[in-house]
């Protein structure tokens, strides 16, 4: 059996677990991850210090929850000097392009006697979930807290899960002190977006949460979120490719390996106009698979999630990208930028052969904390947008306000508030 099949028919079994098809939700799941959030609601740090030894094996004491000054420091020495110097390179990158975005949002306008100041304001405290234990995401610790620091926040912690050990990966470490982190602690899953929700006495309870996660981590996230602001739904990670038949079939494997590498739960697809390009597509992943290891993982996903859909047309296949919504969306045909403007409903669009998700996972200077399962319907990546308050200054002069009082007059009449009114005329009498 192919391990990508290709198909002529839409994939409709795939579509149905997308928003909106995804509303009958799964719960078993939530009614598990309510009692787990409940009980760290009601027990604070005790829930925390059990949930994390039952799931990550690991006995922490309430001061160990808290990653120490110590354990930063000596992170350094576990890494390379290139590893430091990438880590910081891609913060700089997306700090140069959340400050671009924050300096476009604040202007002012003048009407006649009028002048509003748009203005943004910080959210105070932020609470970040990097995804860690047996895999490390430096990457994603400079994606979640840059946008929050250029945006003003007053105060972010990361929340991780240890190893085996009871340790943070120290590239994670690295990566939290590069960008100056308030604090770290080293708890994960359904017990750390409780902690943050709801405060415990070592964790202080947030305004925001945001970053990646599993099925749980994605469930707790919209669990609390009537107590506390969270960010799109950012689950396993969607890679959709749209080519013609003057795509390389190499490259493409390669991406659709590559995001298959983040485990399961991934999506992995390819819709072409091309039946030639699909075959050679499918060629090339399982000659690929025979040469990479761990392969069998990757060969789980992609069994699971992987597909190659042929259309009759581009067009065909920009209507299935739109419904699909994905997170990636690769675009490799003739006409890649003209097909890229027809594209709303995506996390993220890459333009060209050369535009490969994996440079936008670390360094390009856009964020890879994005919307997965059809959300990209409804949201954009994480930016400094996510962390912020839009806000209006306004000043009116006396000749401001005899511009528009008739105006006032009228609605405020239509609308049975004549006070509303008297209060600019008032003004105007003085």
């Amino acid at each position: 059996m192919d391990m990508i099949p290709i198909t002529k028919t839409e994939p409709v079994n795939i579509l149905r677990s997308r928003w909106p098809n995804n509303q009958n939700d799964n719960q078993e799941l939530i009614n598990y991850v309510s009692k787990i959030i409940g009980d760290v609601k009601e027990r604070g740090d005790q829930a925390v210090i059990e949930y994390t030894e039952k799931f990550d094996k690991v006995t922490l004491k309430p001061d160990q929850i808290i990653v120490s000054k110590e354990e930063i420091i000596d992170a350094y020495s576990k890494v390379t000097k290139k590893q430091i110097v990438s880590l910081r390179r891609a913060k700089e990158r997306l700090e140069k392009v959340e400050k671009k975005r924050l300096e476009l949002l604040n202007f002012d306008i003048e009407f006649k006697g009028i002048r509003i100041y748009n203005k943004t304001r910080p959210l105070n405290r932020v609470g970040c979930y990097v995804p860690g234990g047996k895999v490390a995401y430096p990457s994603t610790v400079i994606m979640n807290i840059v946008p929050a620091q250029v945006a003003g926040v007053k105060e972010i912690i990361v929340v991780t899960p240890p190893n085996s050990e009871g340790k943070i990966n120290p590239l994670t470490l690295v990566a939290a002190d590069i960008c100056k982190l308030d604090s770290i602690y080293r708890i994960g899953g359904i017990q750390a977006i409780a902690a943050l929700a709801f405060g415990t006495k070592k964790i202080k309870k947030v305004d925001k949460i945001v970053g990646p996660g599993n099925k749980y981590v994605t469930t707790a996230k919209n669990f609390v979120s009537k107590q506390v602001a969270i960010d799109k739904p950012a689950g396993p990670t969607e890679i959709l490719i749209l080519a013609d038949d003057t795509a390389d079939p190499y490259f493409i494997s390669l991406d659709l390996i590559s995001q298959a590498e983040h485990g399961p739960g991934g999506i992995s697809g390819l819709v072409t106009d091309s039946e030639e390009l699909a075959k050679k597509v499918q060629n090339e992943v399982e000659e690929r698979l025979l040469k990479i290891p761990e392969s069998s993982k990757i060969r789980n996903v992609l069994s699971e999630g992987g597909f190659i859909y042929v259309v009759k047309n581009i067009e065909e296949a920009i209507s299935f990208s739109e419904n699909f919504a994905p997170e990636h969306i690769e675009i490799i045909a003739k006409e890649s930028t003209k097909i890229a403007e027809k594209i709303n409903n995506a996390g993220l669009i890459l333009i060209g052969k050369y535009s490969t998700v994996s440079a936008t996972d670390y360094l390009v200077g856009v964020n890879h904390v994005l919307p997965t399962e059809g959300y990209g319907k409804l949201f954009s990546g994480l930016t400094v947008l996510d962390f912020l308050k839009p806000i209006s200054i306004v000043k009116i002069t006396k000749e401001g306000l005899k511009e528009i009082y008739s105006n006032i007059n009228a609605l405020s009449e239509a609308e049975g508030l004549l006070n509303h009114s008297r209060a600019v005329q008032e003004r105007l009498l003085k």
